[in-house]
């Protein structure tokens, strides 16, 4: 009998792109299974189209705890979103609702309550946000990436799995080339520096590598993910400094706005360091590759969830954290040099993150939606 699944999570890469793992998962399962993804619109959309998951929108709302004229606005969105969510759910009333949290998701959570349909969250952060904090409530099953996350949710049905990264990604840290830069256009012999600011970029942390590029390539090859959102605005800084540097030094810096799945995987498999943002997905990709890793926490994030997250990855060894606050040239290249060049520090920040990585997670999440709905297999 065909049992169907409705995903849902907010509309940000990192609640996106581990639904699409576990997408991808489900359908290694042997049972007929139809997937949906009901949730706010979101610029990732087309990810579910091109794998034939039909999408349903809502209005996204953010819930806030605190005084703001946002509120004036999200408030009656909020109610809007209850009523298409129940509506949603009414026609395709599945069998289990999966989903990432963020803003958006708790409508259907809430539909899916409301109608007796089962619900496992999953939780990426160390601190839960709001949204899964009230999810848990009408769940059957929670999983969480961080093991300290157990502790902010009932025992019994908690545990923890990691968070699911794509299929592509995980294969292609499994592969290693003795030539990794040279398709990227990069020396071999040549520090590669991976500056990830995530899907919609950092505008800090361009502003930082660009104010120094010049001071940065002296000794580093750097590839510069921008953001889709921040691409002009980096072209233009970058080529005002790039113009004044010789021929040679020019072609150590390479510069990415939004990158596809295979431009991740040369990435990341090219780099020697990676400078990042510390979002749960950023650093669970980081920790698949095996990379040292410099953090840098969105001092705004909610919660204050990337500060936490990169703290409880960094006390494992695997990276270091670089506060906003101290975000300098003298700091940064103090602890590039102090990884790069000791040798043993170096390899045992790799080991720290292979060990740290869960690479099996989307596989161990899909496993207890598989319990919740009483089939005998995950995998084919």
């Amino acid at each position: 009998m065909t049992k169907r699944i409705v995903l849902t999570g907010g509309g940000s890469g990192g609640h996106i792109y581990p639904l699409l793992a576990i997408a991808d998962e489900l359908k290694k399962i042997p049972q007929e299974i139809e997937v949906y993804y009901v949730g706010p619109r979101s610029s990732l959309q087309s990810e579910f189209l091109e794998r034939d998951i039909p999408v349903r929108t809502i209005l996204g709302s953010k819930i806030r705890r605190y005084a703001s004229i946002g509120n004036v606005f999200d408030v009656p969105k909020f109610f809007i979103s209850i009523i298409q969510a129940l509506a949603r759910l009414y026609t395709l009333m599945p069998d289990l609702v999966f989903s990432k949290g963020g803003t958006g998701a708790f409508p259907v959570v809430f539909a899916a309550w409301f109608y007796r349909i089962p619900v496992v969250i999953h939780e990426s952060d160390a601190t839960p946000g709001l949204t899964n904090r009230l999810s848990a409530k009408f769940s059957k099953k929670i999983c969480v990436s961080f093991e300290g996350a157990e502790s902010f949710f009932p025992k019994k049905k908690t545990v923890t799995t990691g968070n699911p990264i794509r299929g592509e990604l995980i294969q292609a840290s499994k592969i290693q080339t003795s030539e990794r830069k040279l398709p990227l256009g990069f020396k071999e012999e040549m520090p590669l520096l991976f500056i990830l600011g995530g899907s919609q970029g950092s505008v800090r942390i361009n502003r930082f590598v660009l104010d120094n590029l010049d001071k940065l390539l002296q000794n580093f090859q750097l590839y510069h993910q921008v953001g889709s959102a921040n691409v002009e605005e980096s072209e233009l800084l970058a080529d005002s400094m790039i113009g004044q540097l010789d021929s040679e030094t020019k072609h150590r810096y390479k510069m990415a706005g939004f990158m596809s799945v295979r431009e991740m995987e040369t990435a990341y498999g090219a780099a020697d360091l990676v400078i990042s943002r510390s979002g749960a997905s950023d650093i669970f990709e980081i920790a698949a590759f095996g990379k040292p890793s410099i953090l840098i926490p969105l001092s705004e994030s909610a919660n204050d969830h990337q500060r936490i997250d990169a703290y409880e990855y960094a006390k494992g060894g695997a990276a270091v954290v670089v506060e906003e606050s101290n975000l300098s040239l003298h700091v940064v290249e103090s602890q590039i040099g102090r990884i790069l060049n000791d040798k043993d520090a170096y390899a045992a920040m790799s080991a720290a993150a292979k060990i740290f990585s869960k690479p099996d997670a989307a596989k161990a999440i899909v496993g207890v939606i598989s319990g919740v709905l009483g089939l005998t297999s995950t995998s084919r």
